[in-house]
């Protein structure tokens, strides 16, 4: 991935602080689990954040200064910020609507969330309470290790953009929908994860979107990036995770997609750059 210039966004970023980076008070590492599992790159994390064993922390109050390393993260991420920032307020304004940012939370092991108590266990989430995308960049090495994917640089890009599809979502009002539908007790469980399916294909077609987008005015990627963004989507496929997890695949109980539904979806967006051509729930809801 070719770097720039940009910097900016709206980056927080709260490592090496001591603030919010407690000890888990009544977690289980089952919990974690399941978390990691259900939330890896997805949407809104509130139901588990929010159970019992998860609410309290305690500060350590431990800081550290931020490695070389640490800081060049930093860098990235804001790099990375500026160009959401730019890309999605242009395709913004090409459909006559108005962009406003999420913030960015880079944290380490816990912190606060509008969703509740953040955990590096959970992956990245976008919290829609507080229209704000929260990353431990451990993650990073979970699916790497964990889930066999290769780890780059456009890696990061990716996931940070699928979390901002989430974002697109909710500046849409597509969240607010999905939320609707989940909170009316009209659709059994099987329906509501056929929606979620089709809210996280959306946001990896969103993803795509950006990544063409961008690309076209920034010229950021180079040869292996673009497969590095798919490696991880399909990492994360349901199959996948329920493969490695119980050893066998329950296509009912599917929450993101498959590895090769997230794979068409992300090209899908890719391929067009038309925000447009998105409307997955049409698509996989008929």
């Amino acid at each position: 991935m070719r770097w720039t210039d940009d910097r900016g966004g709206n980056v927080d970023d709260r490592r090496g602080s001591g603030g919010g980076g407690g000890m888990i008070v009544g977690g289980g590492l089952g919990t974690l689990i399941i978390a990691a599992i259900v939330f890896f790159l997805g949407g809104d994390p509130s139901g588990i954040l929010n159970s019992g064993s998860m609410q309290s922390t305690v500060d350590t109050g431990e800081r550290r200064e931020l490695s070389v390393q640490d800081k060049k993260i930093g860098e990235m991420v804001k790099m990375m910020a500026a160009w959401n920032t730019q890309t999605w307020s242009q395709i913004f304004k090409e459909n006559g609507m108005n962009y406003s940012d999420p913030e960015i939370v880079l944290f380490e092991s816990t912190t606060n969330s509008g969703c509740g108590t953040a955990q590096a266990a959970m992956g990245p989430f976008y919290c829609p309470a507080d229209q704000k995308i929260y990353m431990d960049m451990s993650f990073f090495n979970e699916l790497q290790q964990r889930f066999g994917a290769q780890v780059t640089e456009f890696t990061v890009a990716y996931v940070l953009a699928h979390e901002m599809g989430h974002h697109i979502q909710t500046l849409l009002g597509t969240t607010q929908k999905v939320d609707a539908l989940r909170r009316s007790g009209r659709y059994s469980e099987a329906e509501m994860n056929r929606v979620s399916v089709a809210t996280e294909l959306q946001a990896d077609f969103y993803a795509g979107v950006w990544a063409k987008r961008t690309d076209d005015s920034k010229k950021i990627i180079e040869p292996g990036d673009i497969q590095s963004a798919i490696d991880a989507a399909q990492a994360v496929g349901d199959d996948n995770i329920q493969k490695r997890s119980q050893g066998y695949v329950n296509q009912e109980s599917f929450t993101h997609g498959s590895s090769a539904q997230r794979k068409e979806w992300f090209m899908k967006g890719y391929n067009t750059g038309d925000i447009r051509q998105g409307d997955t729930f049409n698509q996989l809801l008929k």
